[in-house]
């Protein structure tokens, strides 16, 4: 399943779309210590988390994350967004706890 598709199927709201639409998902990683994303995330999964500065998005373009996911309604910060619109980071956001917007990803991506 890429991204766009994602998008539709979930639900949650977009905040980026990022650049690349059509980019594969390939899991889900769920984690807010951002040195252990880069180090433990899979190339392409989908990032759940409630850590909205620009670092965020710097682990996101560093660990080749196919999007990150904010949970539990958080909104990025001003400078993050900016980062995320410049480096073409796709960015949703879900009002669900991170374990249900966790179950709610895994349950789209089976579907595909």
């Amino acid at each position: 399943m890429n991204v766009k598709e994602l998008c539709e199927k979930s639900g949650f709201t977009v905040v980026t779309p990022g650049n690349d639409p059509e980019r594969e998902v390939g899991g889900v990683y769920a984690c807010d210590l951002l040195s252990w994303v880069i180090g433990r995330a899979a190339e392409n999964a989908a990032l759940v988390t409630v850590m909205t500065n620009v670092n965020v998005i710097a682990v996101a373009v560093m660990a080749d994350l196919s999007c990150v996911v904010l949970s539990e309604g958080v909104s990025l910060d001003g400078e993050a967004l900016l980062k995320a619109q410049e480096n073409g980071v796709a960015v949703l956001s879900c009002d669900k706890p991170t374990y249900e917007t966790c179950l709610a990803l895994n349950a789209v991506l089976s579907q595909s």
